[in-house]
């Protein structure tokens, strides 16, 4: 959470934005990240989610390409 305190470079100052950078850390807190005390993530201690979702595969573009026509 150290870098949610230089306000000055690197991201946007709008709170709007702001507020979506939270929620992305606190869904990592929650539901990716093992914890040392509970030995799982807090979402598998508290019986929300029974495995714990990784990191997301990359699984190509984010738009597909148009289809060429060939002559």
């Amino acid at each position: 959470m150290r870098w949610f305190t230089r306000l000055t470079d690197a991201f946007s100052k709008k709170f709007e934005n702001h507020c979506h950078a939270l929620a992305l850390y606190f869904v990592f807190h929650n539901f990716c990240r093992a914890h040392k005390t509970l030995g799982a993530t807090p979402a598998m201690a508290a019986d929300w989610d029974d495995r714990r979702t990784g990191n997301p595969v990359l699984r190509g573009p984010y738009k597909k390409k148009a289809n060429e026509i060939s002559n």
